[in-house]
């Protein structure tokens, strides 16, 4: 019998989980020849998130969960997951019940057929605003143009991987992680799925427009080093600019005989050239501080207690 685990990152879902379980477990009870592992992340939660998971394991034997020992971030949580998961195949679902339990069965389905990755990719997004929709999609064309990768377009973490897929990824230890990125870069045999993501079924969701930035910066700058060369695409038109401005300006005095206003003229070209310095020091940074981060080679992340039993962490 096949044994597959389903990870679920979870933060502050006290509000979530007893609706997650409810619907999770009746699906997976419909589900013959397979033995199911819901393997909970708590992922530093402050609520009664642990407590909730507990109490669930005490009663039903294919709960399991990992405690981090503190908040590291959903994408660590799922490297963490990954690291735990002992399946012939995983399943990420998100807490909040945005990802349809009832999908499982196809996913499962297409794995059967020899897929590796099988990954459902959103029709439509319940909840979500118009500004989040738009800005999303213009984020997966911007990533397209600037990695030689194809990457899903409107996919997120909902998916199932095979064993070979969870090995590769598992080798892949960079503390800086942007998992829909790394589901493309590791390649194999992809399906996708259709389905219509729901609203959050309770509780707040704890992104924001700052994290989902700096989760967007992560994701291009991990897998393209593109935007380095912004530098040479910025010069070649600077410099025409500044000649046609220069010729315009010698012209325009011998024509008229009209005297240029020498500090209007500076004021402006340095503010023109300090912006392009600063914007090209800001990418340098973004990639230095990537190597800063990566030279510690610390581990990413530390667990308190994984089904019951603390963590030596040795």
């Amino acid at each position: 019998m096949k044994k597959i685990n389903i990870i679920i990152p979870a933060y502050n879902e006290e509000e979530s989980l007893p609706f997650l379980y409810e619907r999770l477990t009746k699906l997976i009870n419909s589900i013959e020849n397979y033995e199911f592992e819901i393997l909970f992340v708590n992922d530093g939660s402050k609520d009664k998130t642990l407590e909730l998971i507990k109490d669930y394991r005490k009663k039903d034997n294919r709960i399991s969960y990992v405690n981090l020992s503190r908040n590291f971030g959903k994408e660590i949580a799922m490297i963490a997951g990954l690291d735990y998961a002992k399946g012939d195949a995983v399943i990420f679902m998100d807490a909040d019940l945005q990802d349809s339990p009832e999908l499982l069965p196809e996913l499962i389905k297409y794995w059967e057929e020899g897929y590796d990755d099988v990954y459902a990719k959103r029709r439509t997004r319940d909840g979500e605003t118009f500004f989040k929709k738009f800005t999303s999609k213009m984020y997966y064309k911007l990533l397209q143009k600037l990695t030689n990768i194809e990457i899903q377009k409107d996919t997120g973490d909902f998916r199932l991987l095979d064993k070979r897929c969870v090995n590769a990824i598992k080798k892949l230890r960079e503390s800086q992680r942007c998992s829909k990125s790394i589901f493309s870069w590791i390649g194999y045999k992809k399906k996708e799925v259709l389905f219509d993501r729901e609203a959050r079924v309770a509780g707040k969701t704890k992104w924001n427009y700052k994290k989902l930035v700096d989760l967007a910066i992560d994701g291009i700058t991990s897998f393209t080093t593109s935007p380095l060369r912004i530098s040479t695409y910025i010069s070649m038109p600077t410099f025409l600019t500044l000649f046609i401005y220069f010729i315009y300006v010698i012209v325009k005095s011998f024509a008229i005989n009209e005297p240029i206003q020498a500090f209007q003229a500076i004021i402006l070209i340095n503010l023109f050239f300090f912006g392009i310095i600063i914007l090209l020091i800001g990418i340098i940074g973004e990639y230095l501080g990537r190597i800063f981060n990566e030279t510690k080679n610390r581990p990413l992340y530390f667990v308190d207690e994984y089904n019951d039993t603390k963590e030596t962490n040795e």
